[in-house]
């Protein structure tokens, strides 16, 4: 299945989304690593949000996209993400590291739609027996 394909699939429009995410990409400041991230996705109520990576001097410090991405989230009135894309500075797919894995799961579920390297994916197979709130109950 091509790239194109997958994004034609589920009748969503990825490629506007993964604009939006390259387009955050360009105000990512990544002066150590040169490698800015971009990321877009919706919430449940429709409003599209963004973020970009941040880095720090203190390499352990820095923001990932994902991060900005769910402070968004929260920042303008909550709720749940549903679908995801995050790019690099060429506006290639890539994945989200462990960590940002994790801040969607929490703030999307095992139904968030994610668009990964090999296609769209809902992060309950990107994130597979994830731990969540509930396992804290």
């Amino acid at each position: 299945m091509t790239e194109k394909q997958t994004y034609a699939a589920d009748g969503f429009d990825w490629e506007g989304l993964r604009a939006h995410a390259v387009d955050a990409a360009k105000h990512a400041y990544a002066p150590y690593s040169n490698y800015p991230v971009g990321v877009a996705g919706y919430a449940d109520d429709g409003r599209l949000l963004q973020g970009c990576n941040v880095e720090n001097a203190g390499y352990g410090v820095t923001l990932c996209a994902e991060c900005g991405l769910v402070s968004s989230l929260h920042m303008t009135g909550g709720g749940s993400l549903t679908h995801v894309v995050c790019v690099n500075g060429s506006g290639e797919v890539i994945m989200p590291c462990g960590r940002c894995r994790q801040l969607l799961w929490e703030n999307g579920g095992p139904e968030l739609l994610l668009m990964t390297v090999s296609g769209v994916k809902p992060m309950s197979e990107v994130l597979p027996d994830a731990f969540g709130p509930e396992d804290l109950a």
